[in-house]
């Protein structure tokens, strides 16, 4: 069965050509259930540089399905069998102004567009960029 990745290494994705801010905006709880921009806000804020993309991919679907722990490996291959929609798809980079680099291991965090560490990043050559996802076509 052939294994699938959504993981960058050494890349920024950039927002959105079309996202509506030009600041990062924290995604705003509606009633009891997070959404998945929430989940992943959360996780990535928390732990910058200590997770991948499919790690994170992956905790979010298995949190969202209520697989226990003891059934991860088995679900996560199960996951990984199918390409999975990468974090150019994030709400997170199309619509809240973030933008998400992936260091040279491949570990993830959150940055701001509007911080001077996201500047950095953007200005460096040794750092491939990537766009976000348009929300809408054309």
């Amino acid at each position: 069965m052939k294994v699938h990745t959504t993981n960058y290494f050494n890349t920024l994705i950039e927002p959105a050509e079309d996202c509506p801010v030009n600041r990062a905006e924290i995604p705003q709880l509606k009633g009891e259930a997070k959404p998945v921009a929430f989940l992943q806000f959360e996780m990535l804020i928390e732990n910058p540089y200590s997770i991948t993309s499919d790690e994170l991919l992956f905790s979010i679907f298995a949190q969202k399905n209520h697989i226990p722990a003891s059934e991860w490996e088995a679900e996560r291959k199960n996951f990984f069998s199918k390409g999975q929609a990468c974090l150019r798809c994030s709400p997170l980079t199309k619509k809240y102004g973030w933008g998400i680099h992936s260091n040279e291991e491949g570990k993830i965090a959150l940055i701001g567009c509007d911080t001077d560490t996201f500047h950095i990043l953007k200005e460096n050559p040794g750092i491939k960029k990537v766009k976000a996802m348009k929300s809408k076509k054309g």
